[in-house]
């Protein structure tokens, strides 16, 4: 039997929202019932964004969407909007959530890093963290999958299986992350602006970063044990991309052949995810419009000590690549359908 996947995507009119239409339009289990983007309601996707043009479906309210033939909803709306939004949908239908809404687990975390209380903490406590490589049992049993988030994928992956495997340290983790200005969304601002991004780097978010938040806490799981890190993220004048550098203390009787062995046990199997030669590190323009995470690992000449440099695309892997994929986790599809590409290059 052709599994269908009838599907709403809400917030479709920004930058998540519309690279989920580029990858849903060639899934061959979804058929979309409904696009929502309440400050363009009324106009067609294709006026919104010209390379969906020939996508003919307009995008309306989302007070206005009838979701009882609906299996999955995508919300990509702001963090705070999205809490009353799901817990007032039906039960039937299973949701993949790309804001930071349901990814901390604890209520007082969440108020302290977003200033002000959950408005669902019954579903908060049953969502799932969907870093798809690592939570794919969960994943697949779940009703509410809180996507990750771009910058903790990045450093996510190649940080928990080393943490698990006791070849790093929990303490001295230090990670910079560089990233396109699509991190930022679509709003306008004057920060965003091409004369205030273009030829320059800039840190922000120094010391307290919000995506620290769930990124202590999945490592903190995986460790068994507290973990904190200093994280400081960094804008750079390109549309995509992500590049983590991190810097590890390696564990006594540890080596970089050790770590790599380590990685190499952990994503033999997976797809998306791929070491590059000893010795070498990734560049974003190796994973640019697909939903791969390169991962190189380095000996640093301080003894003892590695970097890693973790590389993924922030609006594919970062957010509805790797939503597609949870999507796919839960209804037992492939994880690769809809998936299948190759870098842009260049």
């Amino acid at each position: 039997m052709t599994i269908e996947i009838r599907t709403v995507i809400l917030g479709a009119s920004g930058y998540t929202g519309a690279e989920l239409l580029r990858l849903l339009v060639r899934h061959p289990h979804v058929t979309l019932v409904a696009l929502t983007g309440d400050s363009q309601a009324g106009k067609p996707i294709g006026e919104v964004y010209a390379h969906l043009s020939t996508l003919d479906m307009p995008l309306v309210r989302h007070e206005d969407v009838d979701y009882t033939d609906v299996d999955l909803v995508f919300c990509c709306l702001p963090h705070g909007t999205t809490q009353t939004i799901i817990a007032g949908l039906p039960d039937h239908v299973k949701v993949v959530d790309l804001s930071a809404d349901f990814r901390l687990f604890d209520g007082e975390q969440y108020a302290q890093w977003y200033g002000h209380a959950h408005a669902a903490p019954a579903l908060q406590s049953h969502a799932v963290y969907g870093l798809s490589e690592l939570a794919r049992d969960a994943v697949r049993d779940a009703r509410l999958v809180a996507n990750p988030g771009c910058y903790p994928t990045s450093i996510l992956l190649p940080l928990m299986p080393l943490l698990r495997a006791k070849q790093i340290e929990t303490d001295g983790i230090i990670v910079d992350s560089m990233s396109g200005v699509s991190g930022a969304g679509r709003k306008a601002a004057q920060a965003m602006l091409f004369t205030e991004v273009n030829e320059g780097v800039r840190a922000y978010g120094v010391g307290g970063h919000r995506h620290v938040a769930e990124i202590e806490q999945e490592l903190s799981h995986a460790a068994g044990q507290a973990v904190m890190i200093s994280f400081t993220p960094h804008l750079v004048p390109m549309n995509r991309g992500i590049s983590s550098t991190i810097h590890a203390t390696l564990c006594a009787g540890a080596s970089v052949e050790t770590v790599l062995s380590t990685l190499e046990k952990q994503y033999a199997q997976e797809p998306f995810v791929q070491l590059c030669a000893a010795g070498t590190v990734p560049s974003t323009h190796e994973v640019r419009g697909t939903n791969q995470c390169r991962i190189g690992v380095v000996e640093d000449r301080v003894v003892g000590a590695i970097i890693i440099v973790s590389v993924i695309d922030n609006l594919v892997k970062g957010a509805s690549g790797q939503a597609v994929q949870n999507m796919n986790i839960m209804f037992a599809l492939p994880e690769m359908t809809g998936l299948v590409s190759y870098a842009v290059f260049p």
